[in-house]
Protein backbone atom coordinates (compact mmCIF):
# COMPACT_ATOMS: atom_id res chain seq x y z
CA UNK A 1 0.00 0.00 0.00
CA UNK A 2 1.21 3.36 -1.14
CA UNK A 3 -0.33 6.91 -0.45
CA UNK A 4 -0.13 8.79 -4.24
CA UNK A 5 2.15 11.45 -2.90
CA UNK A 6 5.90 11.62 -3.33
CA UNK A 7 7.17 10.54 -0.06
CA UNK A 8 10.22 13.58 -0.62
CA UNK A 9 7.19 16.29 -0.20
CA UNK A 10 5.33 14.05 2.95
CA UNK A 11 8.92 14.20 4.35
CA UNK A 12 9.05 18.10 4.24
CA UNK A 13 6.23 18.47 6.48
CA UNK A 14 7.88 16.17 8.99
CA UNK A 15 11.14 18.11 8.64
CA UNK A 16 9.12 21.46 9.80
CA UNK A 17 7.96 19.76 12.71
CA UNK A 18 11.10 18.25 13.47
CA UNK A 19 12.54 22.17 13.28
CA UNK A 20 9.29 23.27 15.53
CA UNK A 21 9.54 20.61 18.13
CA UNK A 22 13.30 21.04 18.65
CA UNK A 23 12.39 25.15 19.50
CA UNK A 24 9.62 24.28 21.55
CA UNK A 25 11.89 21.62 23.72
CA UNK A 26 14.40 23.72 24.31
CA UNK A 27 12.48 26.86 25.24
CA UNK A 28 10.73 24.71 27.64
CA UNK A 29 14.62 23.20 29.50
CA UNK A 30 15.58 26.58 28.95
CA UNK A 31 13.47 29.45 29.18
CA UNK A 32 11.30 27.65 31.76
CA UNK A 33 13.29 24.86 33.72
CA UNK A 34 16.67 26.78 33.94
CA UNK A 35 18.71 24.99 31.57
CA UNK A 36 20.92 22.10 31.07
CA UNK A 37 23.69 21.01 33.07
CA UNK A 38 25.33 17.23 33.62
CA UNK A 39 26.56 18.36 37.04
CA UNK A 40 24.28 20.75 39.44
CA UNK A 41 23.26 22.02 42.57
CA UNK A 42 20.17 22.40 41.31
CA UNK A 43 19.28 18.60 40.42
CA UNK A 44 16.16 19.72 38.12
CA UNK A 45 18.99 20.77 35.42
CA UNK A 46 20.19 17.32 34.89
CA UNK A 47 16.75 16.13 34.57
CA UNK A 48 16.16 18.86 31.29
CA UNK A 49 18.92 16.38 29.51
CA UNK A 50 16.58 13.98 29.55
CA UNK A 51 13.61 15.16 27.01
CA UNK A 52 16.08 17.29 24.78
CA UNK A 53 18.13 14.24 23.73
CA UNK A 54 14.57 11.85 23.78
CA UNK A 55 13.01 14.41 21.37
CA UNK A 56 15.97 15.43 19.54
CA UNK A 57 17.96 12.69 19.85
CA UNK A 58 15.92 9.73 19.88
CA UNK A 59 12.57 10.73 18.06
CA UNK A 60 13.54 13.68 15.26
CA UNK A 61 16.90 11.95 14.47
CA UNK A 62 15.23 8.06 14.58
CA UNK A 63 12.49 9.27 12.25
CA UNK A 64 14.82 10.86 9.84
CA UNK A 65 16.39 7.22 9.50
CA UNK A 66 13.69 5.29 9.47
CA UNK A 67 12.29 8.26 6.28
CA UNK A 68 15.93 8.41 4.99
CA UNK A 69 15.41 4.92 3.36
CA UNK A 70 12.18 5.94 1.27
CA UNK A 71 12.43 9.84 0.34
CA UNK A 72 16.04 10.08 -0.78
CA UNK A 73 16.63 9.77 -4.15
CA UNK A 74 20.20 8.14 -3.86
CA UNK A 75 21.76 4.55 -4.58
CA UNK A 76 20.73 1.47 -1.80
CA UNK A 77 24.11 1.51 -0.35
CA UNK A 78 23.97 4.96 0.45
CA UNK A 79 20.51 5.09 1.80
CA UNK A 80 21.30 1.68 3.83
CA UNK A 81 24.48 3.51 5.35
CA UNK A 82 22.77 6.74 6.08
CA UNK A 83 19.64 4.37 7.34
CA UNK A 84 22.61 2.56 9.79
CA UNK A 85 24.56 5.83 11.17
CA UNK A 86 21.17 7.95 12.01
CA UNK A 87 19.66 5.28 13.78
CA UNK A 88 23.19 4.58 15.78
CA UNK A 89 22.83 8.04 16.34
CA UNK A 90 19.68 7.87 17.91
CA UNK A 91 20.20 5.10 19.93
CA UNK A 92 23.45 5.90 21.38
CA UNK A 93 21.54 9.73 22.34
CA UNK A 94 18.19 7.40 23.71
CA UNK A 95 20.59 5.80 25.60
CA UNK A 96 22.23 8.79 26.90
CA UNK A 97 18.98 10.59 27.63
CA UNK A 98 17.83 7.63 29.88
CA UNK A 99 20.68 7.89 31.58
CA UNK A 100 20.04 11.33 32.99
CA UNK A 101 16.89 10.31 34.22
CA UNK A 102 18.01 7.71 36.26
CA UNK A 103 21.51 10.21 37.55
CA UNK A 104 18.62 12.98 38.47
CA UNK A 105 16.76 10.58 40.43
CA UNK A 106 19.66 9.02 42.02
CA UNK A 107 21.05 12.08 42.79
CA UNK A 108 17.84 13.60 44.40
CA UNK A 109 16.84 10.21 46.10
CA UNK A 110 13.96 9.35 43.84
CA UNK A 111 12.53 5.89 43.04
CA UNK A 112 13.27 4.51 39.56
CA UNK A 113 11.48 2.90 37.40
CA UNK A 114 7.96 3.31 38.97
CA UNK A 115 5.92 4.92 36.06
CA UNK A 116 4.27 3.48 32.92
CA UNK A 117 6.45 6.25 31.23
CA UNK A 118 9.66 4.57 32.56
CA UNK A 119 8.88 0.71 32.25
CA UNK A 120 7.96 1.65 28.59
CA UNK A 121 11.09 3.76 28.02
CA UNK A 122 13.29 1.01 29.01
CA UNK A 123 11.43 -1.53 26.88
CA UNK A 124 11.49 0.86 23.64
CA UNK A 125 15.04 1.34 24.08
CA UNK A 126 15.98 -2.12 24.71
CA UNK A 127 14.05 -3.41 21.25
CA UNK A 128 15.57 -0.62 19.54
CA UNK A 129 18.63 -1.87 20.43
CA UNK A 130 17.73 -5.21 19.05
CA UNK A 131 16.40 -3.96 16.09
CA UNK A 132 19.37 -2.15 15.09
CA UNK A 133 21.73 -5.12 16.01
CA UNK A 134 19.56 -7.35 13.74
CA UNK A 135 19.29 -4.86 10.56
CA UNK A 136 23.19 -4.62 11.08
CA UNK A 137 24.07 -8.48 11.26
CA UNK A 138 21.50 -9.57 8.55
CA UNK A 139 21.24 -6.37 5.70
CA UNK A 140 24.78 -4.84 6.36
CA UNK A 141 27.80 -6.64 7.27
CA UNK A 142 28.29 -9.72 7.80
CA UNK A 143 25.02 -9.68 6.09
CA UNK A 144 22.58 -12.55 5.85
CA UNK A 145 21.73 -14.98 2.52
CA UNK A 146 19.61 -13.59 0.05
CA UNK A 147 16.43 -15.24 0.75
CA UNK A 148 17.21 -14.45 4.95
CA UNK A 149 17.08 -10.85 3.47
CA UNK A 150 13.82 -11.29 1.42
CA UNK A 151 11.93 -13.04 4.20
CA UNK A 152 13.16 -10.97 7.15
CA UNK A 153 12.54 -7.12 5.28
CA UNK A 154 8.90 -7.42 6.15
CA UNK A 155 9.28 -8.28 9.62
CA UNK A 156 12.22 -6.20 10.10
CA UNK A 157 9.96 -3.05 7.97
CA UNK A 158 7.16 -3.83 11.04
CA UNK A 159 8.93 -3.99 13.86
CA UNK A 160 10.94 -1.15 13.44
CA UNK A 161 7.84 1.07 12.47
CA UNK A 162 5.99 -0.80 15.57
CA UNK A 163 8.71 0.01 17.73
CA UNK A 164 9.22 4.00 16.50
CA UNK A 165 5.17 4.37 16.81
CA UNK A 166 5.57 2.95 20.84
CA UNK A 167 8.73 5.63 21.18
CA UNK A 168 6.62 8.24 19.97
CA UNK A 169 3.63 7.04 22.40
CA UNK A 170 6.22 6.93 25.21
CA UNK A 171 7.50 10.42 24.51
CA UNK A 172 3.95 11.55 24.69
CA UNK A 173 3.53 9.97 28.09
CA UNK A 174 6.79 11.51 29.57
CA UNK A 175 5.34 15.17 28.72
CA UNK A 176 1.96 14.28 30.64
CA UNK A 177 4.12 12.91 33.64
CA UNK A 178 6.36 15.75 34.20
CA UNK A 179 3.82 18.22 33.65
CA UNK A 180 1.49 16.36 36.15
CA UNK A 181 4.09 16.88 38.65
CA UNK A 182 4.79 20.40 37.26
CA UNK A 183 1.55 21.34 38.37
CA UNK A 184 0.96 19.73 41.38
CA UNK A 185 3.56 21.77 42.30
CA UNK A 186 2.61 24.93 41.43
CA UNK A 187 2.65 25.24 38.00
CA UNK A 188 -1.00 27.10 36.68
CA UNK A 189 -2.71 24.26 34.95
CA UNK A 190 -3.48 27.13 32.01
CA UNK A 191 -0.73 29.17 31.90
CA UNK A 192 2.32 29.46 29.25
CA UNK A 193 4.62 26.46 30.72
CA UNK A 194 1.32 24.13 30.56
CA UNK A 195 0.58 25.35 27.16
CA UNK A 196 4.04 24.80 25.63
CA UNK A 197 4.47 21.29 27.10
CA UNK A 198 0.85 20.58 25.97
CA UNK A 199 2.21 21.63 22.18
CA UNK A 200 5.42 20.23 22.24
CA UNK A 201 3.56 16.66 22.54
CA UNK A 202 1.33 17.52 19.87
CA UNK A 203 4.21 18.34 17.50
CA UNK A 204 5.93 15.40 18.38
CA UNK A 205 3.00 13.06 17.99
CA UNK A 206 2.43 14.99 14.55
CA UNK A 207 5.80 14.11 13.56
CA UNK A 208 5.83 10.89 14.57
CA UNK A 209 2.86 10.62 12.05
CA UNK A 210 4.12 12.06 9.20
CA UNK A 211 7.32 9.71 9.81
CA UNK A 212 4.91 7.18 9.25
CA UNK A 213 3.47 8.37 5.93
CA UNK A 214 6.16 9.58 4.61
CA UNK A 215 7.08 5.71 4.55
CA UNK A 216 3.63 5.02 3.02
CA UNK A 217 3.87 7.31 0.39
CA UNK A 218 5.85 7.16 -3.19
CA UNK A 219 9.60 6.51 -3.27
CA UNK A 220 11.59 7.91 -6.16
CA UNK A 221 11.57 6.21 -9.34
CA UNK A 222 14.98 5.25 -9.28
CA UNK A 223 13.66 2.88 -6.20
CA UNK A 224 10.96 0.67 -7.00
CA UNK A 225 12.90 -2.11 -7.71
CA UNK A 226 15.22 -2.19 -4.55
CA UNK A 227 14.43 -4.45 -1.66
CA UNK A 228 14.08 -1.60 0.82
CA UNK A 229 10.84 0.12 2.86
CA UNK A 230 9.41 0.61 -1.18
CA UNK A 231 9.40 -3.70 -1.19
CA UNK A 232 6.92 -3.70 1.13
CA UNK A 233 4.37 -1.70 -1.00
CA UNK A 234 4.73 -4.42 -4.12
CA UNK A 235 3.64 -7.32 -1.70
Amino acid sequence: MAIGVKAVYVSYVAHVLAVVGAILVLVWCVSFRGGLAWEATNKSLIFNNHPVLMFIGFIVIGGQAIMSYKSLPLKKAEKKLIHLVLHAIALALGIIGIYTAFKFHNESNIANLYSLHSWLGIGVISLYGIQWLFGFVVFFYPGGAPQLRRESLPWHVLFGISVYILAVGTAALGYLEKLTFLESSGVAKYGSEAFLVNFTAIVTILYGSFVIFTILSKAPPEDEHDHGYSAIEHE
